[in-house]
């Protein structure tokens, strides 16, 4: 916690910096986890709460998605550092009650920071805002469903958004989908659109599904993983223990980031004697310090050499079989990569050609590999071309439908995956509305909507009337902040569905609702049977349930799924055709018409309630099958891209702090990367430092470039940055989001998926002048 106290505000004058730490976890996180959930929740609350995380009828982590073992025993503490940090953010004891809304005008509330607020506490009672007022006052709930009903039955379908945070449960989602296409919208945006879009826009076309093809098991039995774009030690840490199985039976592990990581250079395993008191064990065998950007050209090169030692060694290397019988496209690949140019590969990357080759000779030896990645490889605008780049190396060897072996894509929230399988999509395929249609007996709108970036658009563009947030914090998670902000203010009511107060809420439109509701660990109770439970899909496709057993800091809450019933009817009608009262009042109820919409669902009610849930089809991994268009799996050919700033830029990413989730803020202590007591940062090469003409620690405006298909050049500023000497890749910098979003132009995305280039803003540094 911040030295200033919980309720404190960020005083970036106050910046520690700190060597950087080689090794993840230990006897420190226990303390860390153990002193966030006392402060913020005390003893018994907290251990009830932390015995109950990821356990058989416990409640599934609020945070990340990393999955638990089906297979064997699962651990006393199925938690790491920050999935007990968030609990105990949900578990909090502050509230935040209708006299905090009616100290604090939204005025006051502008100049907070996003920690500042979060760490007010749950809220308690529903609350409005409407044109003209200062502060937001309390509203009854049927008040609010009414409200809301009025505001979209005044205006058309089209000019409706629903946008839909990751942490969102399946039955929730469900529901909240069917709300939005019974008043006629495909308007769904999500946080996958900033996140993994681009990898089921790479992995659909390639292997015919938009998901994972392996297990926790398959991690465990891997002869080589490559973790790539991604920072387990603070984002999945739980994941650092499958790594450390998979380096106990003998596999290798090599880690792929412009960043060194701490929690891929060494691990201390809390629950066990040696992560206590011993040295922790060396998880990357291979640490490829590439520069942003670079990874598209480090798989061709890849690819080039397993080509090149299959000329040498016939049927060795590449699985000959396989690619002539379950693929298409490898001639042409084949072709492409004949030849490589090592100069611009070197360029490219940051990387030797010795560093690349000896990374190669890794991957001829396995004969099972699993190649991981988030999103330091999806946030480019080649970002899908790249994914396709890995899946072209994992099907050489054959790497899918076999033990230890395939494609990863580490999934961020708990349940994003989830949310696209219920239909959370702004694009739905003709076969799931069809399905609906007849489930529901209503027509559903065939006209794709808006994903995020786009609604980005329809705000500036003032063509929202409504827009509906069920969680997340929109305005903080987004590009281009600045015009976002703008353009919320401009729409006609904005509805967040949330637990605690959120820059969103404070950048609200003409007239704003804050719906409080149930958290994953708060029991739900209403139902006249007992306490209700809902399901959650893992990041390797294994759907179980989740059940809060704490008490909820107010009588007042209601749980999503309820909230939108109510809302629906209020909207709809309660002589609709849709009978949401009985959804409402009884889960079992959307579960059955899951289990008749969407193919793997069946008999969802009872399958659900097994021990350990069940596992959806997954045909590349199930039955090494690919149901792309034709029935293959496909090699693709990407040009050579990658990012190449002009004279006196750098190219910044956006990632997160260790005391950080998405937007949610724990407290203020990025510890492996040594930067504590403050958040506008910008880590940057020493060589790069003082190439630009400063020193550490400097105080610095950054402008961002960013040339538009027009030819246009545009320029975006954020001021007030701190500039830190760091060992990152050098051309490369990197800055703590939401921080740096205002330096995003909306138009800055990765092609085909749309995702924001988070990871790809070139930027440029001038001295801060206080003003």
């Amino acid at each position: 916690m911040s030295k200033h106290g919980p309720l404190a505000d960020i005083n970036e004058a106050d910046l520690e910096v700190h060597p950087p730490k080689t090794s993840a976890a230990g006897i420190e996180a226990v303390g860390v986890a153990l002193g966030r959930g006392l402060a913020q929740a005390g003893v018994a609350r907290t251990a009830r709460a932390l015995l109950r995380v990821n356990q058989h009828n416990g409640f599934d982590c609020p945070g990340c998605a990393w999955p638990e073992s089906i297979t064997g025993n699962r651990k006393i503490a199925e938690f790491c550092e920050n999935g007990a940090k968030a609990i105990a953010e949900e578990n909090t004891l502050r509230t935040v009650t209708p006299a905090f809304w009616d100290e604090h005008s939204i005025t006051d509330l502008e100049g907070k920071t996003e920690y500042w607020l979060g760490s007010q506490g749950r809220m308690t009672e529903p609350m409005v805002i409407r044109p003209g007022e200062t502060h937001y006052s309390p509203i009854s709930w049927q008040g609010a469903f009414d409200l809301i009903g009025e505001h979209i039955r005044a205006t058309t379908p089209e000019r409706c958004v629903f946008y839909t945070s990751g942490r969102t449960a399946n039955e929730t989602a469900f529901i909240y989908q069917l709300f939005a296409r019974a008043i006629g919208t495909n308007n769904l945006p999500d946080c996958s659109n900033m996140c993994h879009e681009s990898s089921g826009s790479a992995l659909t076309p390639t292997i015919g599904i938009g998901k994972g093809t392996v297990s926790l098991e398959d991690i465990h039995d891997a002869e080589l993983v490559f973790v790539a774009g991604q920072n387990p030690g603070t984002n999945h840490p739980r994941m650092l223990s499958a790594l450390q199985e998979c380096k106990k039976r003998g596999g290798k592990v090599v880690a792929i980031n412009p960043l060194p990581e701490a929690g891929l250079l060494n691990f201390k395993d809390p629950q066990t004697v040696q992560g206590i008191v011993g040295n922790g064990i060396a998880l990357a065998d291979e640490f490829l310090q590439i520069k942003v950007g670079g990874d598209l050209a480090l798989f061709q090169a890849l690819g080039h050499l397993l080509l090149e030692a299959e000329k040498r060694s016939p049927g060795a290397v590449v699985d000959q079989k396989f690619v002539q019988s379950q693929t298409q496209g490898f001639t042409e690949y084949a072709a492409a990569r004949e030849t490589l140019d090592w100069a611009e590969t070197e360029l490219a990357t940051g990387l030797s050609r010795a560093e690349i080759t000896t990374v190669a000779g890794m991957l001829i030896r396995s004969k099972a590999t699993i190649i991981c990645w988030a999103l330091g490889l999806t946030q480019q605008p080649h970002s899908v071309d790249t994914l396709k780049e890995i899946i072209n190396v994992l099907l050489l060897q054959g790497n899918f439908g076999k033990k230890g072996a395939g494609a990863c894509p580490v999934r961020g929230h708990s349940n994003v995956q989830g949310d696209r399988t219920m239909g959370i999509w702004e694009k739905p395929r003709p076969g799931f509305l069809d399905a609906l249609e007849k489930e529901f007996g209503i027509p559903m709108p065939r006209e794709h909507g808006v994903d995020a970036v786009r609604a980005q658009q329809a705000f500036e563009e003032n063509a929202v009337d409504v827009f509906v947030s069920m969680g997340g914090n929109f305005a903080a998670a987004c590009s281009d902040t600045e015009a976002l902000e703008a353009g919320m203010k401009r729409a006609g009511l904005t509805v967040h569905i949330s637990t605690k107060p959120n820059r969103s809420h404070v950048v609200h439109g003409k007239t704003s609702l804050i719906l409080p509701t149930l958290g994953r660990t708060d029991s739900d109770v209403k139902h006249p049977d007992g306490r209700q439970f809902l399901s959650v899909e893992d990041s390797m496709s294994v759907i179980h349930s989740t059940q809060g057993r704490l008490e909820p800091v107010s009588d007042h809450l209601l749980a999503e799924p309820v909230i939108i019933a109510r809302m629906a009817a209020a909207t709809l009608g309660e002589d609709h055709p849709i009978n949401w009262r009985a959804m409402a009042e009884d889960y079992d109820v959307i579960r059955d018409h899951i289990s008749r919409v969407i193919p793997g669902f069946e008999d969802f009610n009872t399958r659900v309630r097994n021990r350990n849930g069940f596992v959806l089809p997954n045909p590349p991994r199930d039955t090494r099958t690919f149901k792309t268009s034709t029935g293959l799996a496909h090699f693709t050919v990407s040009p050579l891209e990658y990012l190449n700033p002009p004279a006196g830029h750098l190219i910044l990413q956006t990632v997160r702090s260790h005391d950080q989730y998405n937007t949610t803020f724990y407290g203020l202590d990025d510890r492996y990367r040594g930067i504590s007591e403050g958040r506008r940062v910008v880590l940057i090469h020493p060589e790069d430092l003082a190439q630009a003409g400063f020193a550490d620690r400097d105080m610095v405006d950054v402008i961002s470039s960013f040339t538009g298909s027009d030819g246009v050049t545009t320029e975006r500023r954020a001021n007030s940055f701190r500039l830190v000497g760091y060992p990152t890749a050098k051309g490369c910098a990197a800055a703590y989001f939401p921080e740096a979003n205002a330096l995003v132009h909306r138009e800055l995305v990765a092609r085909e998926s749309n995702t924001p280039g988070f990871k790809a803003i070139t930027v440029r540094f001038v001295a801060h002048k206080e003003s």
